[in-house]
């Protein structure tokens, strides 16, 4: 009887202890959770591309968990899941003039052109929720919504840009010293 009370009262102490940190989520355990990689390609093109580093990570876990070979049914390619008309365009805007699909499968070119349209969404729209609005439902979406005077109009997407804000806390917190500083 004894070894069962002490067995709950351990169960219970874990139990709260794992619920205290769940609910408090110090650093270590985002970077548990939360695994940044590629972290020199997300430091070196967010200061490139001033941006938010965290939110460049937040961006790339949301659309590939950094799975740099990911694919959606969409079409979109790599960690940034760029669709390649896109991604065409925004090699010949930033000087490429030879752009092949299979470039999107290399992290440090994806990152580089999403972080190029990241900041082209943040110039444009002057407003990172609707910034992260447009990467995910489209420019277009976006502007019809906008001369309608209407919000988010897609559920999906409200999720989305809750979702980036979220993982973009976490990012900031879980690795500030890395990504926050320069280290």
């Amino acid at each position: 009887m004894k070894k069962l009370i002490a067995l709950l009262l351990v169960g219970a102490l874990l139990g709260g202890g794992f619920a205290y940190v769940r609910s408090s989520e110090p650093g270590w355990w985002v970077r548990l959770w939360y695994p940044l990689r590629y972290e020199a390609i997300v430091r070196g093109h967010a200061r490139h591309y001033r941006l938010d580093p965290a939110l460049l990570a937040a961006v790339i876990y949301q659309e590939s968990k950094f799975h740099a070979h990911a694919r959606s049914s969409s079409g979109a390619i790599g960690l940034m899941q760029l669709l390649p008309d896109t991604a065409k365009g925004i090699a010949i805007h930033t000087g490429g003039s030879r752009f092949r699909v299979s470039d999107l499968d290399n992290p440090e070119i994806n990152v580089r052109y999403g972080a190029w349209y990241l900041r082209h969404l943040l110039d444009k729209y002057d407003d990172e929720r609707t910034a992260l609005a447009a990467y995910n439902a489209g420019q277009e979406n976006v502007d019809r919504w906008r001369a309608n005077g209407e919000g988010i109009a897609f559920s999906e997407t409200r999720h989305y840009v809750k979702r980036v804000e979220h993982l973009q806390t976490h990012f900031r917190r879980g690795y500030h010293d890395c990504l926050c500083c320069g280290a």
